[in-house]
């Protein structure tokens, strides 16, 4: 039970944040959406509030710069109930640092495997990344995480106290019913990410499929991705949002997930609510989602081709069934039941 007040002041204080377009702002602003409707007071602190400077292997990504005293004065002026961490860039920091300073309780989350991303990037050891991660997280009263796989990684790597905090899908948004037809030969298989060397693109478009191959979104890598790959079966569309984003998704006969280092995949869910079946390898995240579901709504397979030829005799009704049971509601009430308040009387547990 929480021990909130109702309606409770909620401070969200994440570097991932409008206008960038990502699963980690997707999921915060479905969330805040839900809390708000349900008559909670959410702010939510990103980088669009401060001075920022492009994030270094990625430019499209702005960091905040020295946020900490305006920070405060946000903190100060909105005097939340309870304060969430969502992610470990500059603005987190700077959370972090000002909720100890004060004593105060918190949580936080993770989003995004880092360790694996800087591996990719840079060539950094994942043991040190996890170090440092785990140094950040271990101050919160928990780190909200989506799948229990990502839960049981994080525990291999010494973190403590995780709590799972699963995903939902606009369902309304992502319909069978806005479908259209596209001017491409079928079959369509449709990936939908960011465009960068963690995301595994090669994966999917070295893949010798049949019709056309959907690419939707942008990032660092896509010049060079266009460069190699475009061409009258393999096309990029560029980022699309909102209702033209989900008439793609309807649109396609296979959704191709190529990634193995996400921690849950909000893609997944948004093709399967739109009816298209999902091809993925049988990793953290698919795994999670639609690992083991009967009747089947995916292909998982470490054969991504294979997997993307089965998926296209599934039963698009299945899938949307499916996601019909993942609902941001059920996502918001459980992160109200993970909250801690930020001052309690007497001493702060350990």
């Amino acid at each position: 039970m929480s021990l909130l007040p109702e309606p409770a002041r909620i401070m969200i204080v994440s570097d991932a944040w409008h206008p960038q377009v990502n699963g980690v702002v997707r999921t915060l602003s479905m969330l805040t959406d839900e809390l708000r409707r349900d008559g909670q007071q959410v702010v939510v602190i990103g980088p669009d509030r401060f001075m920022t400077l492009p994030c270094p292997f990625y430019a499209e990504i702005r960091l905040s710069v020295a946020p900490g005293r305006r920070l405060r004065r946000m903190v100060d002026e909105f005097a939340p109930d309870a304060l969430h961490i969502a992610t470990e860039g500059p603005l987190g920091l700077a959370a972090l640092r000002l909720a100890r300073r004060r004593g105060w309780r918190f949580t936080t989350a993770y989003h995004t495997r880092f360790p694996e991303y800087l591996a990719a990037r840079t060539g950094l050891p994942v043991s040190l990344s996890h170090a440092w991660l785990r140094r950040f997280h271990r101050h919160g009263a928990g780190t909200m995480v989506a799948t229990a796989s990502i839960a049981a990684e994080l525990r291999r790597w010494g973190f403590a106290d995780t709590k799972l905090w699963s995903r939902g899908v606009d369902a309304e948004l992502f319909n069978p019913s806005r479908a259209i037809d596209l001017p491409y030969e079928r079959p369509i298989f449709l990936s939908v990410g960011r465009l960068a060397v963690e995301k595994n693109l090669p994966a999917f478009l070295d893949l010798d499929l049949p019709g056309t191959r959907l690419v939707v979104g942008d990032g660092p890598a896509r010049a060079a991705l266009e460069r190699r790959y475009a061409g009258p079966r393999t096309v990029f569309l560029g980022t699309r949002q909102g209702p033209d984003l989900a008439a793609l998704f309807a649109s396609a006969d296979v959704f191709v997930f190529p990634s193995r280092t996400d921690t849950f995949g909000l893609v997944v869910l948004e093709a399967l609510a739109s009816g298209t079946p999902v091809a993925a390898f049988p990793v953290p995240g698919p795994a999670d989602i639609i690992g083991g579901e009967t009747p089947e709504v995916g292909i998982l397979d470490d054969n991504l081709g294979v997997a993307a030829l089965k998926a296209l005799q599934l039963d698009r009704e299945d899938c949307r069934r499916f996601a019909e049971r993942h609902d941001w509601a059920s996502c918001a009430a459980l992160f109200m039941q993970h909250l801690v308040p930020t001052r309690v009387d007497g001493p702060a547990p350990d």
